[in-house]
């Protein structure tokens, strides 16, 4: 999963939430798919009930079971995520480029390796193939205009 947005703050007292979007065009949000919110240091889904941009990066949304405003306020701060790892079209991130954080090119995203509770990838690097984790802590953004991902390598697995 990939953190798209933040919390802000509730908006009215019917449950409405003022989002603010990372790396990620609120038109670009599926609407017909979950997205979760960190609570209590688990992500629970939600599915948007409404959904109204304020700007470029900011929405005024309604999730399933939000309907006051105790319920938005305790959701204030909190952060959303979204399974971004398969676009609309089902094509998956092979073929993607990775980057460092430094913006240096590792290499091309060639397959998954679905370890249960840890999602790695295998990139086709200069020197050969590696496999490295893709969790969301270590994903600093994604461009899925320019099909990349930008990661943060931990020392030692390239």
């Amino acid at each position: 999963m990939l953190k798209i947005a933040q919390v802000l703050k509730s908006n009215g007292t019917d449950g409405g939430l003022l989002l603010s979007f990372f790396d990620v065009s609120p038109e670009d949000i599926d609407l017909q798919e979950p997205v979760f919110i960190e609570f209590d240091g688990l992500p629970v889904p939600f599915y948007f009930e409404s959904f109204t941009r304020r700007g470029n990066n900011r929405a005024v949304v309604h999730v399933t079971g939000v309907h006051n405003l105790k319920d938005a306020d305790e959701l204030a701060g909190a952060s959303v995520y979204a399974d971004y790892f398969e676009e609309e079209d089902g094509e998956d991130l092979t073929g993607w480029t990775v980057k460092k954080a430094d913006g240096s090119v590792v290499g091309t995203i060639s397959g998954y390796e679905d370890i249960p509770g840890n999602l790695c990838i295998y990139v086709q690097t200069p020197g050969g193939e590696v496999l490295l984790p893709l969790h969301r802590e270590l994903i600093v953004s994604m461009d899925p205009e320019g099909r990349s991902v930008t990661l943060t390598i931990p020392e030692g697995l390239l």
